[in-house]
Formats: structure tokens, sequence, C-alpha cells
């Protein structure tokens, strides 16, 4: 690639992501009347139901969490940070929230990098000679950005799928302080990039992403 070509790929973000893990107050909890658990357990089934049943893009989902960082963890997708807040604000009003101890918290957003399409796009542009940043450069990166949010609109504002189990980590290409994902090529990106897709789609039908 040129040096004058930008070492970054294109992407394109979509829904925002709330992770809320909470530890619950069990001695607290088994301190009340069978009756006043009753009446917590309900109200929280009843507004949790109601916001798994959103629409794609704005849902939210429950697990119970296996380890000692927290019993229950509650996922988030909404299409913005305000739409995240007014969730956590929900949950926060809800009576069980008294007995919720927050253990960890992890805000994101859906990004996906457009490898691939980025080196096809700027290899073309650069046989041309546009320069880049141009108006010509702007429009034709545009274009690639529109057509490639219509295309993957379902992996942007993915549905929690009815899965058993959840899986979750934070994602960092840095490795210590010489192994950095990001000083390599573009292209050589890609290609590790393609490598690894293709190791996803081997557990296509298992494994949701």
């Amino acid at each position: 690639m040129s040096p004058q070509v930008p070492a970054v790929p294109l992407t394109i973000e979509g829904a925002s992501v709330l992770h809320q893990m909470f530890r619950i107050r069990w001695s607290a909890a088994r301190a009340l009347s069978v009756l006043r658990r009753t009446e917590l357990t309900r109200e929280a089934a009843d507004a949790l139901g109601a916001m798994e049943k959103r629409s794609a893009g704005s849902q939210s989902a429950a697990y119970s969490m296996l380890g000692h960082k927290g019993d229950l963890m509650l996922v988030h997708f909404r299409n913005s940070f305000d739409e995240l807040h007014a969730a956590e604000v929900q949950i926060a009003r809800l009576g069980l929230a008294d007995y919720l101890e927050p253990t960890h918290s992890y805000l994101s957003v859906v990004e996906l990098g457009l490898y691939q399409s980025t080196v096809k796009v700027y290899s073309g542009l650069a046989e041309r000679n546009v320069a880049p940043y141009s108006n010509e450069w702007n429009r034709e990166v545009n274009e690639t950005l529109a057509r490639q949010r219509e295309a993957m609109r379902a992996r942007l504002y993915p549905e929690i799928p009815s899965a058993r189990y959840i899986c979750f980590y934070p994602m960092d290409r840095k490795r210590g302080e010489s192994v950095n994902f990001y000083t390599v090529p573009l292209t050589d990106r890609q290609r590790m990039m393609d490598e690894h897709g293709n190791v996803g789609r081997r557990y296509a039908g298992e494994v949701r992403q």
C-alpha cells in the first residue's frame, strides 16, 4: 500500500452494548419473607421478560455466571448510549437491585473492520491516481461504507441468540510492548483476519458471534 494511504481499515459501527455483572447479597435476600422474595422475583422477571422481547439491536438477556466474579450477568444491546443508560436505570429501579452488588461492567460498540473492502477500494483508487481525501476519494469511500452497512446490518445489530451459554471477553490485539497487531502492514492484517474468519466458519451453527 502507498505510504499516503491510511494504514487503518475502514470500519462500520452498530449496536451499543453493556455487560453488567452482579453478586447477589444472599444474606440479605434470605432474610426476606417468602412473600417479599416472590414479589421481587416476579417484578424482575416481568421487567427482564419485556426487555428480552425488544427488536433486533435493542434487546437484553440475563445469564447466571460461573466462577467467583459474580452470580448474574445482564447483557443489553441498544441503538445508542442514551438507550443503554435508560436500560441501566430501569434495572436500578427494580426492587431486586437492593440485593445486587455490581462487580463489573463493560461498555462497547459492535464494530466491523472492513479489511477486504478497504484493500480493494484503496488499491483501486491508487491505481487511478486518485488523491487521498479528495472529493472523489471521499465519495467512493462513503459509498463503500454505505453498501457495507446495509449488507452487514444483521451483524451490526444482532439479535441475542436463545442459547443456554454466553462467553464474553474483551479483545486486545496488543501483546506486550513489541507485538502489536496494528503495526503489521494492512495487507498482512487482511490475510490474518481472513484466516481467522475461515476458522470461525467451521463452527457455523454451533457458535454465534
